[in-house]
Formats: structure tokens, sequence, C-alpha cells
């Protein structure tokens, strides 16, 4: 069902992205809302990267040790009996659509805090930043890490974002760089999916 799910909602964005790409009342289109306002907190107006990054590192340091405390809950705890056999989890009666519906609700939150930094730090915002390609690389940096905790992405995120910024030091040429990054992000995950099914964070939490 995990699979199903990760081609359900590839398939439900690619839907949203041809809505919000024709609907121009909303979102202008291709042209896209520029001028967005960066933030201000408490007569703290964010505008400098670094001041960005602060404001990030903050949010983060909110956000992830209430995810983790999420995670050790009895929620979590039925999240994971869901994962690993849905039908002897809801024999327990636990509802299986209930916990993913709240589930959703909080990653739908998460993404919308971490869209909302993202939109206010470009000032500017379009349909072609959520392209199917952006789905599928962050679904990729889930692979890469690893699901059902919270190293994962995390671990994903910094390997996928280090990768890069490694090939500068090679002088690889600017034409050719692009394609090798690619073939070596193809190559990692599948010899991950053949030797680490669950990922890097992953398979350290089963050791």
């Amino acid at each position: 069902r995990g699979d199903f799910f990760v081609f359900a909602t590839l398939g439900f964005q690619m839907i949203v992205f041809v809505v919000l790409y024709n609907w121009i009342d909303l979102s202008r289109g291709a042209f896209g809302i520029y001028g967005i306002p960066r933030p201000e907190i408490l007569g703290w107006h964010v505008d400098e990267a670094w001041e960005y990054t602060l404001l990030v590192a903050g949010v983060n340091a909110i956000v992830l040790p209430l995810l983790f405390l999420l995670y050790k809950s009895p929620f979590g705890l039925s999240l994971k009996a869901l994962r690993e056999n849905e039908r002897a989890a809801e024999s327990l009666g636990i509802s299986a659509f209930h916990q993913h519906l709240i589930a959703f609700a909080i990653a739908g939150a998460c993404a919308g805090v971490a869209g909302g930094l993202y939109a206010s730090y470009v000032t500017y915002i379009d349909p072609t930043s959520f392209t199917l390609q952006e789905s599928i690389f962050i679904v990729s940096l889930l692979l890469l890490g690893g699901s059902g905790n919270i190293r994962g992405p995390i671990v994903g995120v910094v390997v996928m974002i280090l990768l890069p910024e490694a090939l500068r030091f090679v002088g690889l040429p600017d034409a050719v760089a692009p394609n090798v990054r690619e073939i070596i992000y193809g190559l990692t995950l599948i010899i991950l999916m053949l030797t680490r099914p669950t990922g890097i964070a992953g398979a350290f939490a089963v050791r």
C-alpha cells in the first residue's frame, strides 16, 4: 500500500499543478505571485540570508522536538503498527483511515510552514516551483535517508545537498555536471534499495 500511496499522491500533485497553472485569478498562472513580503517577528525584519538561516534554525528547533515527541507517543506507535501490518493493527481497534488522515494533516502543516518560509525568502512563487520532478526529488530524499524515523529525511537532505557541492571540486564542465549528478543520484538509490532497503538512517535504526 505504501507504493500505491506514493503514486496516488504524485498523481494528485499533477492535478493540483495543472489547476494552479490554469487558474489565473488565484495563482496568476505562469506569471506567478511576486512581491511576497519578508517576515517580521516582534520588530525583527528578516531580510538577510544569515537572518533567514537563524529563522529556519529556530523553526526547526521547535518543530523537530515536537515531531520526535509525536513519534514516541501512542499515536506514533499506532502509525508504526499500521506500517508493519495494517490488518493486525485494525483488529486491535486502530482506525487506519483516522490515523492516516491525522498524519496527512500534520505532514501538510509542516510542509505549509516550509513553503511559507521558502516563499517569503524568494519573494516570488509560481506553479512551476512544484512540478512532478520536485516531488520525485523529495521522495528520493526519503528513500535515500530512510522512512519510519525522523533522522531519515534529515540524512537524505544532507546527502543530496552535499553531493552536488562535492562535485564542484571535481572540476566537471558545466554542461556535463548536471547529468553526472543525476547518474550518481540514480546509482546511489539503486545500490541502497538493493543493500539497505530501509535507507541510510533506517539501517542504523535497525541495528
